[in-house]
């Protein structure tokens, strides 16, 4: 296409018509495909000859999809998955074995750090954490088996930012793989791969798909690493299906717009709890008391659409503020249209200790805004009442 604009290539990229002349793509709901002799089955199963075999491999609608995303994102190609944490999964798996080392941001989802102390700990992976805004644990931390540095930026939920540049730079110093979780920003707001990245990971369920009703995870960087990528999920998995991924391709048709009303709330939601006298600490990206705010001003296009916040007195005064709220959902998802409050301390970061939370700045009063797309004066009245 000769259009280069965000907007233009998430809605008129599409996988190419059938003889129908369909406008919108159709839904291939196959788990296999019919070859038209055993040489071509044969050719295809060889990796001789270009096609679909099945679809735990590739399918016109993931095919689209990851089309979509590597082209927004400034990467090569991708892979799909069901999930989020399978991109993750599937990620460190693929690039892995028994002896390697993984440096990574001390605030990463409470997942991803189950992923590392409990499951890969048991395949001789070992790992450690740095802070994200202490530069020279960084260099510091990585060893001579160290493999891969991952990081969240911004993070969840503490919303905090590592300049992406100097990273990137800092992992091909020391010819180590370099894996950013995207997923508060999208590739509207960040494209770590053009920053310096080796792997860009989405959990598509949030804010990609940005209504809630699906599963999806993403994993995009060059067709040399995808390959390598490819060789573990085509026998391990962990595939997205073709109505999932076909959800989330019609939903980056309006990720641009919706984002930019995530953000434009979710500024305006900052900037008011900061003057407020119950909140101790606000956490937002473009937030000009953000301690990176700087660094998101060069890297990211908006702030995105999550708010942190602790309220003063602990746990007691976060639920008293979650069970006043009256329009927000109390979920542990986010990306949503609909505004969503979520205590990470008792859900979503809650097998972690109470010290590696607070390490990575989650309190007991800390709660975590999922701004949706509501009527901004509506977003902002139910928070008011509920501080109250």
């Amino acid at each position: 296409m000769q259009e280069e604009n965000f907007e233009t290539l998430a809605i008129r990229l599409q996988a190419e018509r059938s003889h129908y002349k369909e406008h919108s793509v159709p839904l291939y709901l196959t788990s296999s495909y019919k070859f038209d002799d055993a040489e071509e089955m044969r050719a295809l199963f060889a990796n001789e000859k270009e096609g679909n075999v099945y679809s735990r491999y590739a399918n016109p609608n993931t095919d689209e999809l990851i089309e979509k995303m590597a082209v927004l994102e400034g990467a090569e190609t991708g892979w799909a998955t069901a999930s989020g944490m399978a991109a993750i999964f599937t990620t460190f798996a693929a690039f892995l074995k028994s002896g390697d080392h993984v440096l990574s941001s001390r605030s990463v989802f409470g997942s991803t750090h189950q992923l590392l102390n409990n499951i890969f700990s048991k395949w001789g992976i070992t790992y450690d954490y740095a802070d994200l805004d202490k530069l020279d644990q960084w260099e510091n931390g990585i060893k001579s088996n160290t493999k891969m540095i991952f990081v969240e930026t911004p993070s969840n939920p503490g919303i905090d930012i590592i300049d992406l540049e100097w990273l990137g730079k800092l992992a091909k110093k020391h010819n180590v793989l370099l894996v950013i979780d995207n997923c508060f920003a999208t590739p509207y707001l960040q494209q770590p791969i053009k920053l310096g990245a080796d792997i860009s990971i989405h959990s598509a369920t949030k804010f990609i798909d940005g209504q809630g009703r699906t599963l999806g995870g993403i994993i995009l960087g060059s067709a040399v690493l995808m390959k390598e990528i490819e060789g573990f999920a085509r026998h391990s998995g962990p595939a997205m299906s073709p109505f999932n991924a076909w959800l989330l391709s019609k939903s980056l048709e309006t990720l641009a717009v919706r984002m930019d009303r995530h953000c434009e709330n979710a500024l305006k939601v900052a900037e008011f709890l900061e003057g407020n006298d119950k909140i101790s600490r606000v956490m937002y990206p473009f937030l000009p008391s953000h301690p990176q705010y700087a660094i998101a001003k060069k890297q990211m296009k908006q702030g995105g659409g999550i708010v942190t916040l602790v309220i003063e007195g602990g746990v007691a005064a976060a639920s008293r503020f979650m069970d006043k709220l009256k329009m927000f959902s109390i979920s542990a998802n986010l990306g949503d249209t609909r505004s969503i409050a979520t205590h990470p301390a008792t859900s979503t970061h809650s097998k972690l200790t109470e010290a590696e939370r607070l390490q990575v700045g989650i309190e007991q009063g800390t709660v975590r805004l999922s701004i949706g797309l509501e009527h901004i004066d509506d977003i902002l009245g139910d928070i008011k009442q509920a501080l109250s």
